[in-house]
């Protein structure tokens, strides 16, 4: 574990970009696809606020927990936890399935794993 500022501004700067989709646009795009590609960005920069590690496997854990959180959305387990009524939960986990948000997921995470790759390979050459 160890605490990296430049991570937590990204986190901040993502935070602050799907808060202002989310209550700004309702329909469209940017809302439904971009707003993922853009969503495990944001968990990966959170993630690698506080834990030190190789940026791959992060990147690949993003995106094994976002392919679960959409799964899941192929049940009802917003009723499991008494969440269905839940504006802030249905917004943040989502409540319906959608193979195009699995795609979206998949190129934002390999986004990161570019960005990283050629981050890295700046500071070693």
């Amino acid at each position: 574990m160890r605490f990296n500022i430049t991570y937590l501004k990204l986190t901040i700067i993502f935070l602050a970009i799907e808060v202002l989709i989310a209550v700004y646009l309702k329909t469209g795009f940017i809302r439904h696809t971009f707003g993922d590609f853009l969503c495990v960005m944001l968990l990966y920069c959170f993630l690698k606020t506080f834990v030190e590690g190789h940026h791959f496997k992060i990147a690949i854990s993003v995106l094994l927990i976002a392919f679960i959180i959409e799964f899941l959305q192929l049940t009802n387990y917003l009723e499991l936890f008494n969440l269905q009524n839940n504006h802030l939960a249905k917004i943040i986990l989502g409540s319906t399935f959608e193979f195009s948000d699995l795609l979206a997921y998949t190129l934002g995470i390999i986004t990161v794993i570019i960005f990283e790759y050629k981050i890295h390979k700046l500071w070693i050459t």
